[in-house]
């Protein structure tokens, strides 16, 4: 886990504005208007989890985030915030921001949000490689604004904000279950989205395809996971379910296989798991056998197990 932090107060007066922006550069946000204050304090604190999830928590005076960066690598972005009032521009409306609400949306689309006074926010940035696979369409997302005061999100907002509380103190295996709430409420929420826009054949499929991927994490460790089992579990048969993997260029056989891949690969660099067994690991994500599963991952990552581990990714 990688982390670091950052506070104006080891500044003089003159150079804390600067130095605030060349901060927030580090955290690839492009500030339109600096805090006018410069005697304020403002701060960051930062940590990069093992599925290269970027959580930070920035306390600053009232200014804009604006624009794109062209440096960003792909990514989702989410906001969550603590503390403060703010203003949400997608580029067409404007909507006010209350504490505990959430904004999130793709890197790359220019947007702005705009601080009217001090606040405390936590964002997270989200490389596209760990959701892309669960959306819906992953090339129509847009910014979205998600009020604390509905449904679930209360509930989310709630977990973002002990995480806050806490960011300083958890370690990597703590942060495990973190990503993958993240990751969930993000898929959830942008494919809510993309059911809200016009309906037909193509979108009543893509939205079955992401249920049925939803459906696929609980079952991964399960090595008698077959289409006809997931089938069984859906009420569709065997043939619809293919159709659904093959219209989204994939086939049921290797979308398993990737998926159990990818968590094999973050137990090998998991602290938790050290002590474990690189067949223990395969097994537990329903590999049938540690040679089977080697040449796989050879295929998948360009290195052996064994030799990932030992470099720690």
């Amino acid at each position: 886990m990688k982390a670091w932090s950052f506070t104006t107060d080891v500044y003089p007066l003159r150079a804390r504005r600067q130095a605030w922006r060349e901060a927030m550069v580090r955290l690839r946000l492009p500030v339109e208007a600096a805090p006018e204050d410069d005697g304020a304090s403002a701060s960051v604190s930062s940590l990069v989890s093992p599925m290269g999830m970027e959580f930070s928590v920035v306390r600053a005076g009232a200014q804009t985030i604006s624009g794109r960066n062209p440096d960003q690598p792909a990514a989702i972005w989410v906001a969550a915030l603590l503390d403060g009032a703010a203003v949400l521009n997608d580029g067409q409306a404007e909507a006010v921001v209350e504490p505990g609400d959430i904004v999130f949306g793709p890197t790359g689309m220019a947007a702005s949000l705009t601080f009217r006074t001090r606040f405390k926010l936590l964002f997270i940035n989200v490389p596209r490689v760990a959701l892309d696979h669960r959306l819906v369409a992953p090339k129509s997302l847009r910014i979205g604004h998600l009020p604390s005061a509905v449904g679930v999100n209360h509930v989310f907002s709630g977990l973002l904000g002990a995480l806050a509380e806490t960011l300083e103190d958890l370690d990597d295996d703590q942060l495990r279950p973190v990503e993958m709430a993240v990751t969930e409420f993000l898929a959830s929420s942008l494919s809510a989205g993309a059911q809200m826009q016009p309906r037909g054949p193509a979108a009543t499929r893509e939205a079955h395809l992401h249920r049925v991927r939803q459906t696929i994490e609980t079952l991964l460790a399960e090595p008698d996971l077959t289409l006809g089992r997931l089938a069984e579990i859906e009420g569709v048969s065997p043939r619809y379910l293919q159709k659904l993997f093959t219209a989204a260029g994939e086939s049921f056989t290797h979308y398993i296989r990737w998926r159990r891949l990818e968590r094999c690969r973050l137990d090998l660099i998991s602290p938790r798991y050290a002590d474990s067994s690189i067949s223990s690991i395969c097994f537990r994500w329903g590999f049938n056998g540690s040679a089977h599963f080697s040449r796989a991952f050879r295929a998948q990552f360009g290195v052996s197990p064994r030799e990932y581990r030992r470099a720690g990714g």
